[in-house]
């Protein structure tokens, strides 16, 4: 199908979810009205990306009718290659839109890093990646919400669990699942020996409740004393909680509130996530040859990038890219990485004939 003959498509699209976000019986169903305005914003993109190859193509074509007008024709010459020069991109982002849309990507995620191989050092590289994904999301305009946070000692982190809220913020981080590798000196070793150690990051997409219904009675609830450094309200009230989803197995505590009834919704949601996380891979497996071909597997074991402080350098092994910008990156800056992975992701998926 020719680019522009999708546009009928995209445009009729576009104009029947106009009307029904307009329409009142919508605008009193929010969780509808929230779906269609997702849809909307992406299929502006469509519609604007598609009229303007449209305009190029048409201005090309009549520089093109006048350069057998020897009057005219070094201003035609110059109007079609200024419009030969703006097809190009014009189509190629267009090409880009039209790739089939993962409906999570619109979505919220909850944000999982744990420290790995390499006791305290990994546990302060997992602390310093919290950082750099919040300097992202300022970058971005997300919000993060910290739920759940295990310190170690010496200021690094065991385990963080966040909730990062805005726009298209699974698309972007959805291939940050996995296990990042650190190369460097740690602050404690005076010997000068590089030390590898590891952190597994997981990022779910948040789940909404017509995402995942759980049963009430598949839940078994635990409450208890909070523990931790610094002693603030510790062993003093049994505000923290305990989930347990009986049919999965998936166990989920909080406490790092002093509200009980704080602690059970932040591990309501994170719960929800993973439960929703099951079911998508669930049913990934069942696509697994579409699975094959996305840009690694999602899996929290799979080796996906290293992050090497002597030679200021991080690579992605995936799609094999190669950076000598990581205190940048380290600082939130993660589009170069980001893009080139979304890039290679669809031209993967234009390969397939998407």
């Amino acid at each position: 199908m020719d680019l522009l003959e999708k546009l009928a498509e995209v445009e009729d699209r576009y104009d029947k979810v106009t009307r029904e976000m307009s329409d009142p019986a919508t605008l009193a169903d929010m969780a509808r009205y929230r779906e269609l305005s997702r849809e909307h914003s992406g299929l502006q993109q469509v519609v604007d990306a598609c009229r303007e190859v449209r305009e190029l193509r048409l201005k090309s074509e009549e520089a093109r009718a006048l350069l057998a007008d020897p009057e005219l024709k070094d201003l035609a010459l110059e109007e079609l290659r200024e419009a030969e020069a703006g097809l190009v991109p014009a189509e190629e982002r267009l090409q880009a839109l039209l790739v089939p849309r993962d409906p999570l990507d619109a979505k919220s995620v909850i944000l999982e890093i744990r420290a790995g191989t390499g006791g305290e050092e990994a546990g302060l590289f997992a602390a310093e990646m919290l950082r750099a994904y919040t300097r992202y999301a300022e970058v971005k305009r997300w919000k993060v919400e910290l739920l759940s946070c295990h310190e170690t000692g010496i200021g690094g982190i065991k385990e963080v669990v966040a909730l990062v809220k805005g726009s298209d913020v699974y698309g972007h981080l959805k291939f940050e699942s996995g296990v990042h590798r650190v190369q460097r000196v740690p602050v404690t070793e005076s010997g000068g020996r590089i030390h590898t150690s590891a952190i597994t990051v997981a990022v779910l997409p948040e789940a909404d409740e017509v995402d995942v219904d759980i049963r009430p009675d598949d839940i078994r609830v635990d409450v208890f004393r909070a523990s931790g450094a610094g002693g603030q309200h510790v062993n003093k009230t049994e505000s923290a909680v305990r989930l347990t989803h009986m049919p999965s197995g998936i166990v989920v505590s909080c406490q790092d509130e002093k509200s009980q009834h704080k602690n059970r919704a932040r591990a309501m949601k994170i719960l929800q996530a993973r439960l929703f996380e099951q079911a998508q891979n669930e049913a990934d497996s069942e696509r697994s040859e579409e699975r094959r071909t996305q840009v690694g597997s999602g899996d929290r074991s799979e080796r996906i990038r290293t992050y090497n402080f002597p030679q200021n350098r991080v690579t992605d092994h995936r799609i094999n890219l190669t950076l000598y910008k990581l205190g940048e990156v380290m600082e939130g800056a993660f589009d170069p990485v980001v893009d080139a992975l979304l890039a290679h992701a669809r031209t993967e998926a234009l390969g397939r004939g998407s």
